[in-house]
């Protein structure tokens, strides 16, 4: 029997100057900006909570969580932006992102380990890099490790 390459399927989006990615099984849905409700006493990286189809939801600045800067985008790009739904766990969680890109195919193969930091993000929030064939890197968040699971359930809390 033939070995086939298996492929991860990533939903990607700029944050700052970078383009990411995560798994498309662990996003829920994209949706465009809404209003958020600041959370007292919330951790810095939490931007609050909103309302989605009657359900709660948290949002995350990863910009605050690494310290990253905003895109800065022109005015064709800026209504791009939006809030990217993850299913961590059964949970859902808003992730603020600067502009969606798009869904692409990437070979197991071609995922590198990623050097020892990048942009600010330390190593243990991402599962790998992709180099593209415009010479420009995709990085690939692994989103369990964004939170550790007492920060995970102090924002799940927060509904």
């Amino acid at each position: 029997m033939a070995a086939i390459d298996s492929q991860y399927q990533l939903v990607t989006f700029q944050l700052g100057e970078e383009l990411y990615g995560v798994d498309i099984m662990d996003v829920k849905e994209i949706v465009k900006i809404q209003a958020v409700r600041p959370i007292p006493n919330a951790p810095y990286y939490v931007e609050g909570i909103f309302n989605l189809r009657r359900e709660i939801i948290p949002v995350i600045s990863l910009h605050k969580r690494f310290r990253l800067q905003k895109a800065v985008l022109d005015d064709d790009n800026e209504f791009e932006g939006g809030f990217i739904i993850l299913n961590i766990d059964g949970n859902k969680i808003g992730v603020i992102i600067d502009r969606i890109a798009r869904v692409v195919s990437v070979n197991t193969s071609d995922v590198k380990a990623p050097p020892q930091m990048l942009s600010g993000i330390g190593t243990e929030y991402i599962q790998g890099v992709i180099r593209q064939e415009s010479g420009q890197y995709l990085i690939m968040l692994d989103i369990r490790k964004l939170f550790n699971a007492k920060e995970l359930q102090n924002i799940i809390d927060m509904k």
